[in-house]
């Protein structure tokens, strides 16, 4: 139960009118009179794995980098890469939300990939993931210790496992403790 509640409380923050905005693929809340802080603006990188998210002055992220197929994808727009041994990768993203609560300098943001189809030699893996980074962001706004919540949903196609779903049980799921550090910006 403790590990739903972050997302209810995100939910119900989402169907609040906290000054909702969308461009289609990116939906922005922020509680109070909101404004999403420019400070936080910037490219974040997390500690290990691949993971990075880069949000622009008003929170819409425009461009986030996953862990599954290493690569960075732009909200509502489908990437199709080149992979290992002659394969291809193609990402189709979903909505990606982004909410902020000034008070406890919580930001939520949620990135949803709806479809993925990767190809390496004769094998696939393909699917579906959302996941969700739950932290506070610290007083210099240069590091975000968050917990990652993952809800993957993926299929391999092999010789040995031809189509074959692999088991995945939301409720045992753990969540993963990630630290995201802003980058400095290049001069």
């Amino acid at each position: 139960m403790k590990r739903l509640l972050p997302i209810l409380l995100f939910s119900f923050s989402v169907i609040l009118p906290h000054g909702c905005r969308t461009n289609n693929s990116v939906e922005v809340t922020v509680e109070g009179d909101g404004q999403f802080p420019p400070s936080l603006a910037g490219r974040w990188k997390a500690d290990f794995g691949f993971w990075e998210i880069v949000l622009e002055p008003d929170g819409k992220i425009s461009s986030a980098k996953f862990n599954i197929g290493e690569v960075a994808i732009k909200p509502g727009r489908t990437t199709i890469v080149p992979m290992l041994m002659g394969g291809k990768g193609t990402f189709k993203p979903g909505l990606w939300t982004v909410h902020y609560i000034p008070d406890q300098r919580q930001l939520i943001v949620e990135l949803a990939i709806d479809s993925f189809h990767i190809e390496m030699g004769e094998n696939t893996v393909k699917g579906r993931t959302r996941d969700f980074f739950v932290g506070n962001v610290s007083e210099g706004g240069t590091t975000w210790w968050t917990q990652r919540f993952s809800y993957p949903e993926y299929i391999v196609d092999t010789k040995k496992y031809p189509d074959y779903t692999l088991p995945e049980d939301p409720n045992e799921n753990p969540k993963e403790n990630i630290l995201f550090q802003k980058v400095p910006e290049q001069q």
